[in-house]
């Protein structure tokens, strides 16, 4: 072969490389030192399959921006499901990421400590929200860099995410004015939030009159997680705090974003989560309202 086009086939293929590494989302650690009392775990390698992503010790969130022509200010925290055994990562945030920057909406995946994978050294109680209240601080504390409206930052949890996100939304707290890391001077407050056949954790006795607006979806058939939204939708009524709640006849669990779905009114769900975010001015920025 001549070497001078078998230079120029190398130079093309690292360039291509290049380029697909240059198009990776960007992984931000919750902790630049890893995370508080577990500083020494940070370094293990996550283990990851094609759905499912596990052994996570370097909590994080992944970036997915949406073109600059779409970008309207608005953002959402994912929390993936998986019964904090696993992640699903790719279905549960990749997916829901890519349909938020397609609507303007930049996406913010959160890779959550796995209190109840084997052989875990946290807590189900307060490693999942030490990870969802800093991954909002950090958020916050790059609104102006990432052009988002503050007071159009969300939180989105599918199943256990959705529990994720309860202990998230029920539990605000502001930021420490004196503290060293100016990520913790930080409110962490969503304010909205998208659940998607949750789980009953993180769910409060009564809801309080500042609870963000709300969109709760499940399936009738989904019997352990039916319940949840249920008593989220009484609790919401009960405080008069805005909501919309869909439960589809069929579905049974872990239905994702709908797309492997043989039914219709699943594979639409997410025009349903659309429609109510358009309604409640979240995809419109304040200068075009």
């Amino acid at each position: 072969m001549n070497i001078k086009y078998l230079v120029l086939g190398l130079t093309t293929i690292l360039a291509g490389t290049s380029l697909l590494h240059a198009a990776d989302p960007l992984v931000i650690p919750l902790w630049a030192n890893g995370a508080p009392g577990f500083e020494s775990r940070r370094a293990e390698p996550e283990q990851a399959q094609s759905y499912w992503v596990r052994n996570i010790h370097n909590p994080s969130i992944t970036v997915f921006l949406p073109p600059k022509d779409k970008a309207n200010g608005a953002a959402v925290l994912i929390c993936p499901g998986g019964g904090h055994r696993e992640l699903v990562y790719k279905a549960e945030g990749v997916e829901p990421a890519e349909y938020f920057t397609n609507l303007g909406v930049a996406a913010f995946v959160l890779k959550y400590r796995l209190a109840r994978e084997e052989g875990s050294p946290y807590s189900l109680q307060n490693h999942p929200l030490q990870d969802s209240q800093r991954a909002m601080r950090l958020i916050r504390s790059k609104a102006t860099e990432w052009n988002l409206d503050p007071k159009r930052i969300g939180a989105v949890g599918f199943s256990a995410g959705g529990e994720v996100v309860s202990e998230l939304v029920y539990h605000p707290a502001a930021g420490d004015p004196n503290a060293a890391d100016p990520i913790d001077r930080m409110d962490c407050a969503t304010s909205f939030q998208i659940v998607i056949y949750p789980g009953p954790l993180g769910i409060p006795e009564k809801i309080g009159p500042d609870a963000p607006p709300a969109f709760f979806l499940v399936s009738d058939d989904d019997t352990g997680h039916l319940g949840p939204v249920l008593s989220l939708a009484e609790k919401y009524r009960d405080a008069g705090r805005p909501m919309e709640v869909h439960i589809f006849a069929k579905g049974g669990h872990g239905f994702n974003m709908g797309t492997r779905s043989k039914l219709v009114s699943i594979k639409g769900w997410p025009q349903r989560m659309t429609d109510w975010m358009t309604d409640n001015g979240i995809l419109v920025s304040a200068q075009t309202r």
